[in-house]
């Protein structure tokens, strides 16, 4: 079953990013979704009209635009609307809380979030977070340090880690 039939969207809109094609979606709330058009998870067509100057989208547009032009200097500001339970809208929020070129292990995450038995959980909701870059998800690593997943792929991850200037050990960049 696709989210879009589990969503109001009022708009929708693809973007040209470095990274490929970004697709952004708008509920009544605000930024409901922001997907890479391959990645996991993606919901699939949208029952929304195509409005790219929908203000969320255009707003998104344009803060996706400055990010790209100096990503430690960004900040979003967009309204959000992610959907999930309860939990994956804590994790969301904490991953809002990492500043461009910041990143943290899925087990501080947990602690950050006083719920140090649930990394994997706490995993889990990362991996399902549907607003691409507009909340990291990508600044978060192994607690070794390595990449681990993305739904976006891990060429876009280390790409986006190494736009805000984050440090990564050379073997990285070779790694599928």
């Amino acid at each position: 079953m696709s989210l879009s039939l589990h969503r109001d969207w009022v708009a929708q809109t693809l973007v040209d990013t470095p990274l490929g094609p970004l697709r952004l979606a708008a509920s009544a709330r605000g930024l409901g979704g922001a997907w890479f058009e391959d990645q996991k998870h993606h919901p699939g067509p949208l029952d929304a009209p195509a409005r790219a100057d929908h203000p969320v989208l255009a707003q998104a547009r344009d803060e996706l635009a400055a990010y790209w032009r100096a990503p430690r200097d960004a900040r979003f500001t967009t309204p959000l609307d992610p959907a999930g339970t309860a939990f994956q809208r804590a994790v969301w929020a904490a991953l809002c809380t990492l500043a461009p070129g910041q990143t943290c292990s899925y087990g501080a995450l947990a602690r950050q979030l006083q719920q140090t038995q649930a990394v994997r959980a706490v995993g889990a909701a990362v991996g399902r977070n549907p607003l691409s870059i507009f909340i990291p998800c990508h600044r978060v690593l192994g607690a070794d340090g390595s990449l681990t997943g993305y739904a976006g792929g891990l060429a876009r991850k280390r790409a986006l880690l190494q736009n805000e200037g984050v440090p990564l050990p050379a073997e990285l960049f070779t790694a599928t």
